[in-house]
């Protein structure tokens, strides 16, 4: 999947201020936002120059009862820097 075609997995619990750690968020909670979406992160993604690509049917592994989707996308360096940096797009376009 990811590691083999060059492309990084990015779930909307991993940028969720209202997520704890353990429950998947991979950026601290100064940097997380709340209730991230697919269509948000889709966005985020097009604008830092990815070509991003949505997965709306995906369940998040750690959540299985939550159908949140997922969004795949180039790998671009570090996984946890380029969550980061989808966060604060997302964050500067929400205010």
């Amino acid at each position: 999947m990811s590691k083999k075609d060059g492309r990084l997995v990015i779930w909307p619990a991993y940028i969720d201020a209202g997520k704890s750690r353990s429950r998947g968020r991979a950026i601290s909670k100064r940097d997380a936002i709340e209730k991230p979406t697919v269509d948000e992160i889709m966005v985020a993604a097009m604008e830092m120059g990815l070509v991003p690509e949505a997965e709306k049917d995906k369940y998040y592994p750690k959540e299985w009862w939550e159908k949140p989707g997922r969004v795949m996308v180039p790998k671009k360096g570090p996984k946890t820097a380029l969550v980061k940096e989808i966060a604060s797009t997302i964050k500067r376009r929400r205010s």
